[in-house]
């Protein structure tokens, strides 16, 4: 399968707060090729903590994301260490001095990429999972006559109230440790990062993963195990700077497709602007993107399909981490391509 890494370059990134990102570098990876008519083109954008080979396993020969019929284009998410970053900005914004980078700001950056590097005008999909879901929803509403289909897999188009405490105690994990400086810090607070990673273990997998110890498929022998190695070596400290891991959260934090003049906080006006054909996929024990949520803002779409995901794997059961799910996943995004 073809498989390519690119770096795309923007001069200026005028932000939704005003401010301006300079000097923006996007990290992306395509697999396939585009077709002559520009027509199988397939945004796949990367979600909190993940990167680009991290979208691996939806893609490859036989699956949805066949590389040998679609074009699919894998954009990191700015502030993700790899895209333009607190760790790797240019001085002006390096660190603390890094400006909030909302949903619509990474849309605009992700159109800036497709239009005058891939030279893409139409997306037959928009395809994300978790803060993937959200940029993907923010595509409809911000170029609703620029994609065809939305597949939105555990993730909001308007960040909930829940999920703003919930990140905020994210945030005080890792904003507690005296290394963490206000962010000025020389070393990584790296305490702060794995109580950050204890935090986030309770939330991201059910309270009946636990309960069945579904850990143990993942080839952790027991709870503490999976909790220190899985959550904070592997995801919050190894390969980890804490500025990008706040500058992530802000993105969430920020997120709602109805902010700003032109729909004034109505979210159903909003997702009533989207035209593309939409499914929105819940997982029946998420515990922070709800699926009450999740149908809500389903039903304000035209004609949007809703499914429920039953499985313990909570919100990581779109992640493709179980193979149960993960097929689910993939027929669903498979049906909604082809139709």
């Amino acid at each position: 399968m073809e498989e390519v890494i690119m770096t795309h370059r923007i001069n200026e990134l005028q932000l939704e707060n005003g401010k301006a990102l300079r000097d923006v570098e996007i990290r992306y990876r395509t697999y396939g090729r585009l077709d002559a008519e520009g027509s199988n083109a397939v945004l796949y954008p990367t979600w909190f903590l993940g990167r680009d080979t991290d979208n691996c396993w939806a893609i490859g020969p036989g699956k949805a994301l066949d590389p040998d019929r679609y074009f699919v284009v894998v954009p990191n998410l700015i502030g993700n260490g790899l895209s333009t970053s607190p760790s790797c900005a240019t001085s002006e914004h390096k660190g603390s001095a890094f400006p909030v980078v909302t949903y619509r700001d990474q849309v605009h950056a992700q159109h800036d990429l497709l239009v005058r590097a891939l030279g893409i005008q139409r997306l037959h999909a928009v395809v994300g999972w978790s803060m993937g879901a959200s940029q993907a929803l923010h595509w409809g509403v911000e170029y609703p006559a620029s994609v065809g289909r939305i597949m939105a897999s555990c993730g909001t188009a308007r960040t909930t109230e829940h999920n703003r405490v919930f990140l905020d105690g994210v945030t005080a994990a890792i904003t507690a440790d005296s290394a963490f400086a206000d962010g000025d810090y020389r070393e990584q607070p790296v305490r702060g990062l794995r109580a950050a990673g204890r935090v986030y273990a309770g939330w991201a997998f059910s309270q009946a993963f636990y309960r069945e110890q579904a850990y143990r498929t993942l080839g952790f022998r027991s709870c503490e195990d999976f909790v220190s190695v899985f959550w904070e070596e592997e995801m919050f400290v190894r390969d980890r700077d804490a500025n990008d891991v706040l500058s992530m959260i802000e993105t969430w934090k920020q997120g709602d497709v109805a902010s700003g003049p032109r729909f004034n906080g109505n979210l159903a006006a909003a997702l009533g602007s989207i035209r593309a054909s939409t499914l929105i996929l819940a997982a029946e024990q998420d515990l922070y993107f709800c699926a009450e949520d999740l149908e809500y803002e389903a039903s304000c779409i035209p004609g949007a399909r809703f499914e429920v995901l039953s499985s313990v794997w909570g919100h990581a059961a779109g992640a493709g981490v179980n193979p149960v799910d993960s097929a689910v996943v993939d027929q669903l995004t498979r049906e909604l391509l082809e139709q």
